[in-house]
């Protein structure tokens, strides 16, 4: 039960459509039965046309059908059957093709909720939870969950359905043969819930597996430069064939499992056919309809025989994929526990009981109206602390932003900087304290405050795209506003840099921008800023890996900025701050000196470079 309740919270559609596909599955299991039960009175018919007028039910059929003759009375029956058998297949094909589009339906819901889960969960998760696991879940998972999960449980569901009315059918035709019959399936049954456990632990160790192939190659490859020259091919190789052999012996263990049943139930059937006729011979009163039983018998197990097979490995499948429902049911629970709850009811005003019903109508970031800044941020005592650290990370900050300054936060590291900007960014919630935009607390729509904010960090995640798509990022082609482009170019000093490429803001950056030097991917983040015309600029470390010259080139991006955006900035190099309005000097989660630059650093209250 606790595995079908789990089945139930995951799939995000009308238990509806369940209830209707479960009916679909008794109606063609009834049909398949009847359809089975027609064949043996048909052949008892045939060997013995006398029976059509002992028959009550069939002389008044023959009587109305005005046929010649019995011959082709009982000819015409069987094209019946024949037409009837035909139409139960292609309505079999019907549902079942209904039921995978069903299960492919859900793979994609699961996709978009397993991308929205993760999107709305805190920051402070995705600090802690590695990305090779989140790429695994939305795209590993989401498949195998439909391949080893619905559709197994679906198809064991119809399977369970066609043994139990055919049982049925059986047992009004022979209730002793039928008994046994369900014995014997039982005694087969017997031997795989032995390997039940150990089924479930090879779904474990493939999922595993396939987690660290992931994290091995992003590794692999995300560093190629430095694997190639230190020359440690060998290491990451060795890594991946661990896990590729701890893969292939689980995965071969159990499909090995999985070809038991038919094993089985085959032979079993068998002994059950011959033990059958070899009974009815010798007990004399059982032989006098053997044909007609048996008949029905025979045609009743090409039945039984496959659908036995597939229900037990329906069965094993659904046992071996239970450490990709419990993951995938971990990740969704995620946004229940009560730090994910607390972002959510600040992030438009959700709430516990309501996420699940908008978590699909979170995206609709691009018509968000950001608050209105006309005067001052106020940050106002703002504690934090890390899930599970003992120490604030953050101790009773508090500093005043006017509408177009431009400030500094500086000090060493470890010293609250980053902490501070990612409270600012509403990536992390404050314990306690506040932040306000002209006395409105932000936290009252933080999606709203978010709006107002452009974030430039050290290392400009860009994907393999045009220089266009990346500056708009997340707009649509055909949204793409070509005046604004232009604009954030220009003020981004990126002009020159389009010009020289033949394809212009059509040229491709490579992945992560490996086809551009640091200072243009540099210049692509905050024209990406500019573009989305953000009030508050956050730069966070923009420019400390970077060469000098490159580095005068940003800081004179940034300066040319001065007066028409609110800016933020964490710096290393004290050259590139010269120009804030004032300047933040943290220690150990404090403001400990605040004033201009001539005040904190050249009047020596800074002796050393931070």
């Amino acid at each position: 039960m606790m595995y079908l309740s789990k089945f139930l919270y995951i799939i995000s559609t009308s238990k509806t459509k369940l209830l209707l596909i479960l009916c679909l599955f008794l109606s063609i299991s009834v049909l398949d039965a009847v359809g089975i039960g027609l064949v043996g009175p048909f052949i008892a018919i045939a060997t013995n046309p006398a029976l059509v007028k002992s028959n009550a039910w069939l002389a008044e059929l023959y009587k109305y059908s005005n046929v010649d003759s019995i011959s082709h009375f009982i000819a015409l029956l069987g094209l019946i059957i024949v037409v009837f058998l035909y139409f139960k297949s292609f309505l079999y094909y019907r549902i079942q093709q209904y039921v995978l589009e069903f299960c492919y339906a859900q793979q994609v819901k699961l996709r978009l909720r397993l991308m929205n889960t993760y999107l709305l969960l805190p920051y402070t998760f995705h600090l802690r939870t590695n990305s090779a696991d989140i790429l695994q879940n939305i795209v590993g998972e989401s498949a195998s969950f439909t391949y080893s999960i619905s559709i197994p449980l679906l198809q064991a569901t119809a399977h369970a359905f066609v043994l139990l009315i055919i049982l049925l059918l059986l047992a009004k035709t022979d209730l002793l043969a039928t008994v046994t019959i369900f014995g014997l399936l039982l005694l087969a049954a017997a031997p795989f819930h032995y390997f039940r456990h150990k089924i479930a632990n090879w779904g474990k160790d493939n999922i595993d597996a396939l987690t660290e192939t992931t994290r091995v190659v992003n590794h692999a490859i995300g560093g190629f430069k430095e694997v190639k020259v230190i020359g440690c091919e060998s290491f990451f190789e060795n890594q991946l064939s661990a896990q590729a052999h701890k893969f292939s012996k689980a995965a071969s263990r159990f499909h090995s499992v999985q070809q038991l049943p038919r094993i089985v139930i085959e032979v079993i059937l068998m002994t059950f056919v011959v033990g059958f006729v070899s009974l009815a011979l010798f007990f004399s009163e059982r032989s006098e309809n053997l044909v007609s039983v048996l008949s029905i018998f025979a045609i009743a197990s090409i039945r039984i025989l496959p659908s036995a097979n597939q229900l037990m490995n329906c069965i094993n499948t659904l046992r071996n994929a239970k450490p990709t429902l419990d993951r995938v049911y971990l990740v969704l629970k995620e946004i229940e526990q009560p730090e994910a709850s607390r972002y959510l009811k600040m992030f438009r005003g959700l709430s516990l009981n309501n996420t699940r019903k908008n978590i699909f109508n979170s995206f609709d970031s691009l018509n968000d109206k950001p608050l209105k800044f006309k005067e001052t941020i106020v940050i106002n005592k703002v504690n934090y602390v890390y899930p599970g650290a003992s120490i604030n990370a953050l101790l009773d900050v508090s500093l005043k932003i006017r509408k177009g300054e431009s400030v500094a936060l500086i000090g060493k590291s470890g010293a609250g900087k980053t902490s501070l900007v990612d409270v600012l960014l509403g990536l992390l919630i404050p314990k306690s304290g506040d932040i306000q935009v002209d006395g409105f607390s932000i936290y009252e729509d933080l999606r709203a405050w978010q709006s107002l904010i452009g974030y430039i960090p050290q290392s400009i995640f860009l994907t393999d795209d045009t220089i266009e798509r990346n500056i708009a990022f997340g707009v649509p082609d055909h949204l793409i506003d070509q005046q604004k482009l232009k604009r954030a170019i220009h003020l981004a000093q990126l002009s020159e840099l389009i010009e020289q490429l033949p394809e212009g803001v059509k040229s491709m950056v490579g992945e992560r921008g490996t086809l551009l030097s640091g200072g243009q991917r540099q210049r692509i983040g905050i024209a990406r800023a500019l573009y989305h015309e953000r009030e508050i600029l956050v730069l966070d470390e923009a420019t400390s890996a970077l060469d000098n010259e490159t580095e005068k080139l940003i800081s004179e991006s940034i300066r040319a900025l001065s007066g028409t955006k609110t800016m933020i900035i964490i710096a290393h190099r004290l050259s590139t701050i010269e120009h804030c309005d004032r300047i933040y000097e943290m220690e150990k989660g404090r403001v400990a000196r605040s004033g201009t630059y001539q005040e904190i650093v050249l009047q020596g209250q800074i002796s050393k470079p931070i």
